[in-house]
């Protein structure tokens, strides 16, 4: 009883060693912090934005990058020049009900100093899900597209953060 316990515990540490190795050698690792290669910025959205205040919770998180109040006093812009949600039937059932949404979130922005020169040009970020429907189950399918408009919201503000990541503003 005894060597089968213990030749149980040693398959078991095989297996364990074995796993971390190959994700060790398919390059698997987590999400490091964005490092952003400036001290202080300015972002162009209204207080009361969600996807703003996802941003700035990002960066004071993740960067030592100071928000600036006033553009001014910046030493980088970013400059929102759309933000729009958006719902489109995706297909309809036999009956011509609704079968499926697509749900699209569209950002455009660009990165500037405060006088004026253009750090980055204009960026289009274009994201979509579907979005199954069910008249049975509309509060759970409009609190499912909250989420997925969440979800998209946060994937956003990551490519936002990459983006400016690989800035190279003046000294």
């Amino acid at each position: 009883m005894r060597q089968w316990i213990s030749a149980r515990c040693l398959r078991l540490l095989l297996s364990l060693t074995a796993a971390s190795m190959v994700l060790a050698a398919c390059g698997f690792h987590l999400r490091e912090p964005v490092a952003l290669p400036f001290s202080s910025i300015y972002i162009g959205l209204p207080v009361t934005s969600p996807l703003g205040a996802e941003l700035k919770r990002q960066i004071r998180a993740t960067s030592p990058a100071q928000i600036s109040d006033a553009q001014q006093s910046a030493q980088v812009v970013l400059e929102v020049l759309s933000e729009k949600r958006d719902k489109q039937i995706l297909s309809l059932n036999s009956q011509g009900r609704v079968r499926e949404y697509k749900l699209i979130y569209e950002f455009s922005f660009r990165v500037r100093t405060p006088d004026g020169k253009e750090l980055m040009d204009t960026v289009n970020i274009q994201l979509s899900r579907t979005l199954t429907f069910n008249e049975a189950q509309v509060r759970a399918k409009e609190a499912e597209e909250a989420l997925l408009f969440r979800d998209m919201q946060n994937d956003l503000v990551q490519q936002v953060l990459r983006r400016l990541s690989v800035l190279k503003p003046e000294a």
